[in-house]
C-alpha cells in the first residue's frame, strides 16, 4: 500500500516474505510460537500434539507467574524491611545525639545505652562514640599531630633527595630504617582496602593515610610503622576528621593487646593466647580437641585477626560493627569475636585437615550474614570457673613470671 501510494515499483516477496504474509500476526517470542498453527506448506499440527503444545504452554505462564509473585513479595519483603532499618537509624541518630552524647559520662555505662551500642552505632555519629570511647589518656593534639606530620615530610624530603641523615629524637634509627619503613607504608596503602579505590595512589584518602602513619612513626619512633596498622587507621579516617583519627589511632595502639601486638612481645602474645585457648575449651570443647589433634594453634588465624581488629578479615560494614561493641568492652570483644566465628562455622571446620582450616580462617567468606554473625557472638561465655577474661589474661601473666623466674624455657617455643 506505501508503495502504491508513493508511486514506487513493486518488488516480489521473497519467499520467507511470502511466508510471513500469509500468517495473521507474528510471534513475539518463542513461547508463543506453540500456539502458532504450521505454515501453509507444511503439515498441520495433530490434534494431540497442539493440545499438548497448549498446555505446556499454559504450565509454562503458570510457573513464570508464579516466579514473578515471588520475585515481587520477595522485592516487597525487602523494601520494607530496608524502611524498617533506616527508620531503626533514624531514630537511634536521636537517640544518641539528644539523649546520649550531651550526657555521655552519665549514660555511657548505662543499661539502655550498652543494649542500643550492641545494635550498632549510626554511621552519622559512629565517629563521636569511638572518640570518646577509645579516649584520649596520651593528652594528643591537634597541634602534636601537625608538628609529627611536618616532621615525617621533612624526614621524607630528606630521603627523597638522598640527604644526609636527619638528627632527631629517634637517633639510632638508622635511614636506611627509615627509609625501608617509608616504603612499607607506601605498599601497604596500595593493599588497604583495594576494592574501594579511595586510598590507593590517587585517591582521595590516600594523601590522608599517608600522613597519619607518617606522623604516627614520628610520634612513637619506638613502635615505627608495622603492617596492618593501615587497616586500622584507613577505618578511623573514614569516621574521624584527620587530626582526630591521629588522636584516636594513637590512643588505640597505646592500649595494652595491641602494644603486645605490635611491638611483637612474644611473652604477652603467648599471654594473650593462652587466655584464649582457655575461653576456647570452654566454649567449644569439640572444635577444640579438632583443633588441638591438627595441632592448629591460635597463632595461624589470630595474629592477622587482632593486628587489623578485624577490618581486613571481614566487610567493612561488619568491622565497623564490631568496631562499635569493641570501643564498649575493650579487648575482651576482640577474643570473643574470635569464638564467635568459630562457633559460626564450627560443623564446617570439625571436618577440615589443618591445610584448609588454615586457609578457611585466613579468608572468611565474603557473605558473611551480619545478625547471624553477632547471635553466634552473643552465645560465647566469656566467664571461666567464675573468672572473667581480664582475671584469666592476669592470672596466665603471673605464671609466665613465675615461669621466667624460675628459668623455665617453655616461653621460648
Amino acid at each position: 500500500e506505501y508503495e502504491e501510494k508513493t508511486g514506487r515499483a513493486h518488488r516480489p516477496l521473497s519467499p520467507k516474505q511470502n511466508v510471513r504474509k500469509n500468517l495473521d500476526f507474528e510471534p513475539l517470542s518463542t513461547t508463543a510460537l506453540i500456539l502458532e498453527d504450521r505454515p501453509a506448506n507444511l503439515p498441520a499440527k495433530p490434534a494431540e500434539e497442539a493440545q499438548k503444545h497448549r498446555q505446556q504452554y499454559e504450565e509454562m505462564v503458570v510457573q513464570a507467574k508464579k516466579r514473578e509473585l515471588k520475585e515481587a513479595q520477595k522485592r516487597k519483603k525487602q523494601l520494607e524491611e530496608r524502611c524498617k532499618l533506616e527508620d531503626s537509624i533514624g531514630n537511634a541518630v536521636l537517640t544518641w545525639n539528644n539523649e546520649i552524647l550531651p550526657n555521655w559520662e552519665t549514660m555511657c555505662c548505662s543499661r539502655k545505652v550498652r543494649e542500643l551500642w550492641w545494635q550498632g552505632i549510626p554511621p552519622s555519629v559512629r565517629g563521636k562514640v569511638w572518640s570518646l570511647a577509645i579516649g584520649n589518656e596520651l593528652n594528643i593534639t591537634h597541634e602534636l599531630y601537625d608538628i609529627c606530620l611536618a616532621r615525617a615530610k621533612e624526614k621524607w624530603r630528606s630521603l627523597s633527595t638522598g640527604g644526609a641523615e636527619v638528627e632527631c629524637e629517634d637517633a639510632g634509627f638508622s635511614a636506611a630504617d627509615r627509609e625501608a619503613s617509608l616504603e612499607l607504608i607506601k605498599l601497604d596503602i596500595s593493599r588497604t582496602f583495594p576494592s574501594l579505590c579511595i586510598f590507593q595512589q590517587g585517591g582521595p584518602y590516600h594523601d590522608t593515610l599517608h600522613s597519619i602513619l607518617g606522623a604516627y612513626t614520628c610520634y612513637r619512633p619506638d613502635v615505627g610503622y608495622v603492617q596492618g596498622m593501615s587497616f586500622i587507621a584507613a577505618v578511623l579516617i573514614l569516621n574521624l576528621d584527620t587530626a582526630d583519627a591521629f588522636i584516636a589511632f594513637s590512643n588505640l595502639l597505646n592500649k595494652p593487646c595491641q602494644m603486645a601486638f605490635f611491638r611483637v612481645d612474644h611473652g604477652l602474645m603467648l599471654t594473650y593466647f593462652a587466655a584464649f585457648e582457655v575461653f576456647f575449651e570452654e566454649n567449644l570443647p569439640k572444635l577444640f580437641a579438632h583443633f588441638k589433634k591438627n595441632n592448629l594453634t591460635p597463632d595461624i588465624y589470630l595474629i592477622d585477626w587482632i593486628f587489623t581488629l578485624y577490618s581486613k578479615s571481614l566487610p567493612l560494614d561488619l568491622a565497623c560493627r564490631v568496631w562499635d561493641v569493641f570501643c564498649r568492652d575493650g579487648e575482651e570483644f576482640l577474643f570473643r569475636t574470635a569464638l564467635g566465628i568459630l562457633k559460626l562455622f564450627e560443623d564446617i571446620l570439625t571436618k577440615m585437615d589443618f591445610i584448609h582450616i588454615a586457609q578457611f580462617l585466613t579468608k572468611l567468606p565474603e557473605d558473611l550474614p551480619s545478625e547471624e554473625f553477632f547471635t553466634s557472638i552473643a552465645a560465647i561465655q566469656m566467664q571461666s570457673r567464675n573468672k572473667k577474661w581480664a582475671q584469666v589474661v592476669l592470672a596466665a601473666l603471673q605464671k609466665d613470671n613465675r615461669e621466667m623466674e624460675k628459668g623455665s624455657p617453655s616461653l621460648k617455643r
